[in-house]
């Protein structure tokens, strides 16, 4: 109906607000559509105070038609919360882009992988132009940035594994050029807070209003198709330089955030050593040290891994468990030392 509507051109009612303003005339979307299908007025009914009451305008539509639509409705409401609940997107209806579009999950497959998403609804519907400026991110990157920035700020003792510490505490992510800025739900007790260890947080957090706290990380999408300056191993060719995948630096990226995740709570007390967050993230002890380790790396490493200037072939794999000394970890991947 929605795809039916668009091709047609029906639009929103157009309406001027006291300011001048207008609003409206923009294409059905699911919301306002399913709003406008569950209208009693159209049955001659009218809803007050949650009790439905008989009209004065006479119905002009069929009232078994009518309640067969609302069971349909129903059904896909259902059906939608059964499955946003066991989507592995963490920040499903909960991430925005800077016009205020809802983002949603996608995914795509290379060579039998499948890579996460987050779009812009407008692109999906082909409509690029009421799109942000950020139109699609790479969902484990963002999911962790956030996931990692909220427990530092509430000092997450209970230990709580992202997809709950999210529902929990979050409200709104809003991508942005340069920084995510994420709404926590209102809560007395929370208070912003440094890191155990005296340095401050990764983030910025600021209470604009009484009712909630909104965090600021910075993050910058890393461009698709600028020119990157790879780390040459001393034993390639320049023209056998190659970066790394696209794929492979989202999940090392994602995977130095959560193991800097997991060694702030070891050193400031939130968890007691890596048996509790083995238990907790249902892995091995062996993969919570692999992915601590990488907490380690020297910060040019961790910045070439961010950009995409790594050579091919370096990955978590490679990169877990390696020297805590910098220059050694260079000698060790045979990288030049900056």
């Amino acid at each position: 109906m929605m795809a039916d509507l668009h091709k047609r051109g029906i639009v929103t009612k157009l309406r001027t607000l006291k300011t001048g303003k207008t609003i409206g005339g923009i294409p059905f979307t699911r919301g306002p559509l399913a709003h406008l299908l569950r209208n009693r007025f159209y049955v001659g009914e009218v809803l007050f105070k949650g009790e439905v009451l008989r009209g004065q305008q006479p119905a002009i539509l069929d009232r078994d038609l009518f309640d067969a639509v609302q069971a349909r409705l129903n059904g896909q409401r259902t059906n939608h919360t059964a499955a946003r609940a066991k989507s592995e997107a963490l920040l499903i209806g909960r991430i925005y882009d800077d016009r205020g579009s809802r983002m949603s999950p996608s995914h795509a497959r290379k060579q039998g992988i499948r890579y996460r998403y987050y779009v812009s609804s407008p692109l999906l519907h082909g409509q690029a132009e009421r799109a942000g400026a950020v139109r699609r991110v790479p969902a484990a990157e963002v999911e962790a940035l956030v996931a990692r920035a909220v427990r530092e700020h509430l000092e997450d003792s209970e230990q709580t594994g992202d997809r709950d510490l999210i529902s929990t505490h979050v409200v709104r992510v809003e991508v942005q050029v340069a920084q995510l800025v994420v709404e926590l739900k209102a809560s007395k007790q929370r208070q912003p807070r440094g890191r155990g260890n005296g340095t401050p947080p990764s983030h910025e957090a600021s209470e604009p209003e009484a009712d909630g706290t909104v965090l600021h990380i910075p993050w910058r999408k890393t461009p698709s198709k600028r020119r990157r300056e790879i780390i040459m191993p001393k034993s390639t060719a320049p023209q056998d330089s190659r970066p790394i995948r696209a794929e492979t630096r989202t999940k090392l990226v994602a995977s130095i955030a959560r193991g800097r995740g997991w060694l702030d709570e070891i050193v400031t007390g939130i968890a007691t050593d890596v048996e509790q967050i083995a238990a907790r993230e249902k892995c091995s002890v062996r993969k919570v040290n692999m992915t601590i380790s990488l907490a380690f790396l020297a910060p040019d490493l961790v910045k070439a891994a961010i950009e995409g200037r790594l050579p091919r072939g370096l990955g978590v794999a490679r990169l877990c468990d390696s020297p805590a000394e910098w220059s050694r970890q260079y000698r060790l991947l045979g990288l030049p030392s900056p």
